[in-house]
Parts: structure tokens; C-alpha cells; sequence
């Protein structure tokens, strides 16, 4: 468990994160915004029905790219990463890193329209991505 981190370095790794999206799926982010919290707001909490002892590194809300039909929103999408569960469950820099980067393509995963069972698939056996 690392106790702290500076904010700075924390969103260095989330910028690293994107940066680290395959071009092709980068390329194709619309209107997203990615913003770093220290922890999800009681109403994040309460959406997701999170129990007291349940945490959570990362959120997308908004509507995933398959279901838009074409349609602008007027509000960007949004992917929180959050600091302190993130911390708390990493044991060094490179852990914390390491974590930042699949709960970012996670999220992303999630703009894309992929739900959790097919993250974990693709998790488990990585498709080959050419750019």
C-alpha cells in the first residue's frame, strides 16, 4: 500500500495512460473528458450500488459509442480516475502505474461499448493490435 503520491505525478501517470492508447481507438475518442478525483462522490457511489467496503478505480459515464447512432451530445463523456483507491491498492510506483493504465483502458473499453465480460476476456488473452 502506498500512502501518497503528489497530484502532479498521479496525473503524469494518467497522461502516460492515454498516451498509451493504441492510435486507432485514440484516434476515435469524441468528447471525452478525463479527470482525476481523490475518491467517487456519494452519488457515484449510490449509482453504482457500491457497498461500504466496495471501492472503485475508475469510472466512465456517459453513452457508449455504439449507441450514440450518429447523434452529438452537447456534454463530453467522462472517465474519473481515482487517486485514493488506486494508492491504497498499489505496493510501489511502478504497481501504481501499472494499475493506472488498465483501469484507464478499462474505462476506455467501456466508451467503446464493451461490457465487463468481454474486457475480462479480452484481458486474458490480448487481441493483436496493429496500428
Amino acid at each position: 500500500m502506498m500512502d501518497k503520491i503528489s497530484d502532479k505525478q498521479f496525473e503524469d501517470f494518467v497522461s502516460e495512460a492515454i498516451d498509451m492508447i493504441p492510435k486507432k481507438y485514440l484516434d476515435r475518442l469524441q468528447n471525452i473528458a478525463f479527470i482525476v478525483e481523490d475518491e467517487p462522490s456519494e452519488a457515484q457511489r449510490q449509482s453504482l450500488k457500491l457497498k461500504p467496503h466496495e471501492t472503485l478505480f475508475g469510472l466512465y459515464e456517459g453513452a457508449p459509442l455504439p449507441t450514440r447512432q450518429g447523434q452529438l451530445k452537447m456534454l463530453p463523456d467522462k472517465i474519473t480516475i481515482f487517486k485514493k483507491p488506486l494508492l491504497l491498492a498499489s505496493q510501489n510506483l511502478e504497481d501504481l502505474r501499472q494499475r493506472v493504465g488498465k483501469t484507464l483502458w478499462h474505462e476506455v473499453a467501456h466508451y467503446y461499448g464493451l461490457d465487463h465480460i468481454r474486457i475480462y476476456e479480452l484481458e486474458k488473452k490480448p487481441p493483436k493490435i496493429q496500428d
